[in-house]
């Protein structure tokens, strides 16, 4: 008998090898941690040198009373303060700190050059700092620049893709292999039921053609006229639908010429929507902001201060910054000299919610007098990175908000009078909006 090759040995065989890449595969995976561990040496040398302050406890206090008017790098109110213990003497940055008018008034050089180079803005005094506080914080200021780092890319080494395109090109030629024997096999069963029918002479009689389906279907005359109401009331339906929607631009979110993130300012900044739309408490429009509202913060905010990663932010750190310069540019600010240039652009801004002609609305109503949150009509945007209009704005949807929404009428004079008269009428405490005429046409047609 012919010998052949045990299949237990081979399965043995690929099993140990497979074994000996995996712990292979292993010990190099925790080879590679232990080699980037930092040695001794270098980690004390990051440590901060004794007595010099702690730069971690500095920037914590930096952020909390320095980082208002000073960065590192750049100037704002106040000087850019990277490498300010070699600058100034400590001493003379205890009493500046402490109290820098007293310091400006006693004549003092140095003080006084700071006091007129910055627009004669007088520092802030932090009298509850001690000497050790502004040690953490020179420390701080000490620290060497951070450099970007350029990411590292992994080479890639093309083995795991070529053999992942073998394989497939192997499946493939197995398939392409047996579609033909299949191709050919039909061909030859063909040629033999030929052979059979011509060797024993057999004919086969023709079915006679039906008719056709569309002839059938036009001499019926009662399915004629089903499907042609049929096909009336289904465009209609549809025209209808169609025509309801011109106008209505629901979830509209055009792209404007300097972002704003409604998720940053109203959301995580928790800014309140009335601060910029102010006109909305007293006028019928809500208005647009002035420009000058924005600079009332980013005045002294000239760059993006959350964090690259951040999990509330949907662009890059950079991105943010160059909207924000785009506001300098619009309102003609100069962060470096911190003046205004006199050198300004309107901003070109894409209106969003538009009501027609013949509908009034009022803000003021609704905002003061109902006590309505933003919201309401709105949606969360707090919630909106790029402001969308989130209702339909419909005049359904405005009398079912007057149809559902109850009045706030506690401690409003405006409605007192009205309040005690139709509750007396309706025998209840609260009211919608429509039980107190909301449904009238002339309240928002006239």
């Amino acid at each position: 008998m012919k010998k052949v090759g045990n299949p237990k040995s081979f399965s043995k065989t690929f099993f140990t090898l497979a074994l000996t890449f995996v712990f292979a595969f292993a010990v190099e995976a925790q080879e590679a941690p232990a080699a980037a561990a930092p040695s001794p040496d270098a980690a004390a040398a990051a440590a901060p040198a004794a007595g010099t302050g702690d730069p971690v406890k500095g920037k914590e206090l930096f952020n909390t009373n320095c980082a208002a008017c000073h960065k590192l790098d750049q100037k704002m109110t106040g000087p850019a303060l990277r490498g300010v213990g070699d600058k100034y003497d400590k001493e003379w940055l205890y009493k500046w700190i402490h109290n820098s008018s007293d310091l400006i008034k006693s004549g003092d050089a140095k003080a006084v050059k700071v006091y007129e180079e910055f627009n004669k803005v007088a520092m802030t005094a932090f009298p509850q700092l001690s000497n050790a506080d502004i040690d953490n914080i020179i420390a701080y200021t000490m620290q060497p620049k951070e450099e970007p780092k350029a990411a590292s890319v992994a080479p890639i080494t093309g083995e795991g893709s070529g053999d992942s395109s073998s394989s497939n090109t192997l499946i493939l030629g197995a398939l392409a292999l047996v579609l033909a024997i299949l191709v050919f096999m039909l061909f030859t069963v063909n040629n033999l039921l030929k052979r059979v029918i011509d060797a024993k002479g057999l004919e086969f009689e023709e079915k006679p053609k039906s008719l056709q389906l569309w002839k059938a279907f036009a001499k019926n005359q009662f399915l004629v006229l089903v499907s042609a109401i049929l096909f009336l009331l289904i465009s209609a339906y549809f025209a209808y639908g169609y025509l309801m929607q011109i106008g209505v631009d629901q979830g509209y979110a055009p792209i404007q010429p300097i972002h704003y993130s409604h998720k940053i300012h109203a959301g995580d900044n928790g800014i309140d929507c009335k601060y910029c739309h102010s006109s909305a408490r007293v006028s019928k429009n809500a208005g647009i902001p002035s420009l000058n509202v924005c600079m009332n913060c980013h005045k002294n905010i000239n760059e993006f201060q959350g964090d690259k990663d951040s999990t509330y932010v949907d662009y890059s750190k950079e991105f943010y910054t160059g909207e924000i310069k785009k506001l300098y540019d619009a309102v003609g600010w100069d962060p470096a000299t911190q003046k205004y240039t006199g050198k300004t652009k309107p901003v070109k801004w894409v209106r969003i919610h538009n009501l027609p002609d013949f509908v009034y609305f009022n803000h003021s109503q609704h905002v003061t007098v109902g006590g309505i949150e933003c919201q309401k009509c709105h949606g969360k945007v707090e919630t909106f990175e790029i402001m969308k209009q989130d209702q339909p704005l419909t005049m359904g949807w405005c009398i079912n908000c007057h149809r559902e929404t109850n009045v706030k009428v506690e401690e409003n004079g405006y409605y007192e009078k009205i309040h005690a008269e139709l509750s007396k009428k309706y025998g209840k405490t609260k009211l919608t909006a429509a039980e107190m005429g909301g449904l009238e046409c002339g309240k928002c047609h006239y």
